[in-house]
């Protein structure tokens, strides 16, 4: 299974992006996924995850501005990100839990800058 992110680049404070996360392989339907992120000097931090459910979880940063979901028949998960703020400037990697296997992408950078 390998997952490759996409979708960051450059915005303005309070524009939006949207990452996507493609994963191959035949168990995505079955597994966690997340998004997490690293800024520089920081360590790495959860922003949201989704289960196979779907119920979805969110850090009090982000909550209420980003949203996550997927797409089971496309393998892909994604994460909307709105009212983007300076403090959300930082490095995101998607990853895939699925019992005792935990997967990263390769990561995407997302700057929110003036």
């Amino acid at each position: 299974v390998q997952l490759q992110a996409s979708g960051g680049g450059l915005v303005q404070p309070g524009g939006s992006l949207r990452l996507s996360c493609a994963a191959s392989g035949t168990i995505f339907s079955f597994s966690t996924m997340g998004w997490y992120r690293q800024a520089p000097g920081k360590q790495r931090e959860v922003v949201a995850t989704i289960g196979s459910s779907g119920r979805t979880t969110y850090a009090d940063s982000v909550q209420g501005r980003f949203t996550i979901s997927r797409e089971n028949a496309e393998s892909t998960v994604y994460l909307q990100m709105n009212s983007l703020e300076p403090e959300d400037t930082a490095v995101y990697y998607c990853n895939l839990r699925w019992g005792s296997l935990e997967l990263w992408g390769q990561g995407t950078q997302v700057t929110v800058s003036s």
